[in-house]
């Protein structure tokens, strides 16, 4: 099982230097890229980021970013050849485990690719459920979003471990 830890400044140019994902997953790069949402949200205050490291390696990092006094954001990336193995499940558990142990955090919410039917089900076996559609342009192309989310009372992710 991987270690979850929070990130260090030497770990951005690990993560950066990932291979990249294969072409059914290729818009997954956006995470990684000079100005992609690990950078954003490395700037945002109120923001957790953490890596998984499994056998000394980082395999994965997530974040929790505060949106509001008890809600935050989640979003999670996989190296790309660790996809498909149960790694984004182990993550996201631990991920929510660490949240949820913040007593003020009650309400956990993130935003999937409407097209990434995976991640979808990987989440609706955390618990999390769907509350929305969005659209919103990333790199120039307008993407469909699925919103979701998930109470503290609401959390499997625990039980998944």
């Amino acid at each position: 099982m991987p270690d979850l830890q929070d990130i260090q400044p030497a770990d951005f140019s690990v993560i950066r230097n990932w291979p990249p994902y294969p072409p059914e997953f290729a818009e997954l790069n956006y995470a990684l890229r000079d100005d992609g949402w690990l950078d954003k949200f490395r700037q945002k205050p109120a923001t957790a980021i953490y890596v998984a490291r499994q056998h000394g390696e980082i395999v994965a990092f997530s974040l929790l970013s505060k949106t509001a006094e008890s809600s935050a954001e989640f979003r999670i990336a996989l190296r790309a050849d660790k996809l498909g193995r149960g790694l984004g499940k182990t993550v996201a558990a631990l991920t929510l485990a660490r949240g949820f142990s913040d007593p003020g955090l009650n309400c956990i919410h993130l935003i999937v690719r409407k097209n990434n039917i995976r991640a979808q089900h990987l989440y609706r076996q955390l618990g999390f459920r769907e509350t929305g559609r969005a659209l919103m342009e990333i790199n120039g192309s307008l993407i469909d979003f699925i919103e979701m989310k998930i109470s503290k009372s609401e959390n499997k992710g625990a039980a998944t471990l």
